[in-house]
């Protein structure tokens, strides 16, 4: 089976860099893809991309050496299974509050006798090559996004979770669950406390830890905290940037500056 190499990554407790995926288009996402991030992630939850997107977006970034990665709209098994099946290399899922609930989405995620994830690999098999059936529960990636409050609160009891390969620390819910402003990137002293303590606790059970970022110096700064997947703003987010900073040399004005919302 073809090697998951943001997971391998991840278990040598090694950094790594993708980009998030918000439109739906397979040109981009193939752009994106053979830029060289090591992941890029097709958001469903909050992109403006349907399940019937992944068929031609999922094989766009197969021209490339990034690895798939899909955060589903919710933890519900079948969102789970339908990612998997249409060739993501693992999964994201948001809002894990407690134990059970990453429990749901890593036996999701594993075909029995480690889970209960139905068999029917239409596309999956075909990304992953020779062994699928026999591999995917040791090659396909289940992360579980901490950024509620009872998430939160139950951290550890999450992170511990038999099966689960990573957490991912969405900071704008994060900030929420806190009373803070949402934003893309946080400047609070307390924010940024909390986030500490969630790589600490990763850290100390040898779980792999992400977090979201709207550009390259929120990516540094966790970086050096020793996150080992971030992501590094979005497709949409670049592609504004960029332009915005081009027009603006152009007429000889200041950029705009847009709020930071990480997308």
């Amino acid at each position: 089976m073809r090697e998951n190499k943001a997971l391998s990554a991840w278990r040598a407790d090694e950094q790594t860099i993708g980009c998030w995926l918000s439109l739906a288009n397979a040109y981009s996402a193939e752009a994106i893809a053979n830029l060289g991030f090591d992941w890029v992630c097709v958001d469903l939850q909050h992109g403006l991309i349907d399940h019937a997107d992944l068929a031609t977006m999922l094989p766009a970034i197969s021209t490339s050496q990034a690895t798939p990665l899909v955060r589903v709209p919710w933890n519900e098994p079948y969102e789970i299974m339908k990612a998997l099946d249409a060739g993501a290399y693992g999964v994201i899922v948001p809002m894990v509050n407690n134990r059970e609930e990453a429990e749901q989405a890593v036996m999701a995620c594993r075909y029995p006798p480690d889970g209960y994830r139905s068999f029917g690999p239409i596309r999956g098999a075909l990304y992953g090559g020779r062994g699928y059936a026999k591999e995917a529960n040791t090659h396909l990636a289940c992360v579980a996004m901490i950024e509620t409050a009872e998430g939160r609160e139950k951290a550890e009891e999450i992170i511990t979770t038999p099966g689960l390969d990573g957490i991912y620390i969405g900071p704008a819910d994060l900030a929420l669950s806190m009373g803070l402003p949402a934003m893309g990137d946080q400047p609070q002293p307390e924010h940024l406390e909390e986030v500490k303590r969630l790589i600490a606790l990763c850290k100390k059970h040898r779980v792999a830890v992400g977090i979201h970022t709207g550009g390259i110096e929120y990516t540094q700064k966790y970086l050096e905290l020793g996150c080992n997947f971030i992501a590094m703003g979005s497709d949409s987010g670049h592609m504004m940037k960029a332009a915005a900073k081009e027009l603006a040399e152009a007429r000889g004005t200041q950029e705009k500056q847009r709020e930071s919302t990480g997308y």
